[in-house]
């Protein structure tokens, strides 16, 4: 008889171990499942804030890029070349320097710059891609009665350095 209750501690023992064991299990599964959802949310939480930022940047940048005065132009355009990345900023500066700025000079251009509509089209913390509605409106010495004329612009952007920089604008 004392075979069989020492039978039974063993599995009484055994039975309390594998419920130890199993619960262990089940906090560790819990455990890593809330790290996954964790993470899912703070993913979340870059992105939005990402297509939040990379949204005003665009339409900012591009109002800086494409708006200006033909009697402060070098100054106005090459104060919107600090909001590009590197090879965009190159041509860039080389478009102002030698067409953008000459021609306004020449002409009396003035070009107001607004930004009717943003949105996204793809976000990640990192990069970003935002389709803009602007209105232009523009003046010269020749045609003093404004000329207002809409167009669409997508604008691809990188955050460097915890800025968003205008890698790219196209037209659409």
């Amino acid at each position: 008889m004392s075979d069989n209750n020492e039978d039974k501690r063993k599995f009484a023992v055994t039975k309390q171990t594998a419920l130890k064991i199993a619960a262990a299990v089940v906090v560790v599964a819990l455990a890593v499942a809330v790290g996954f959802l964790w993470y899912d949310h703070r993913q979340d939480q870059l992105s939005e804030q990402a297509r939040t930022e990379a949204v005003d940047a665009a339409g900012k940048q591009a109002v800086a890029m494409l708006a200006y005065d033909f009697a402060d132009v070098d100054n106005q355009l090459a104060a919107a070349a600090d909001g590009l990345t590197g090879s965009f900023r190159d041509d860039y500066t080389t478009l102002v320097q030698e067409t953008i700025a000459p021609g306004a000079k020449e002409k009396q251009l003035t070009v107001q710059v607004s930004v009717q509509a943003a949105a996204p089209v793809s976000t990640t913390p990192d990069e970003a891609v935002v389709l803009l509605y602007l209105n232009q409106t523009t003046t010269s010495a020749d045609a003093p009665d404004a000329r207002t004329s809409g167009s669409r612009v997508r604008v691809s952007l990188q955050r460097v350095d915890d800025r968003w920089l205008v890698d790219q604008l196209t037209p659409v």
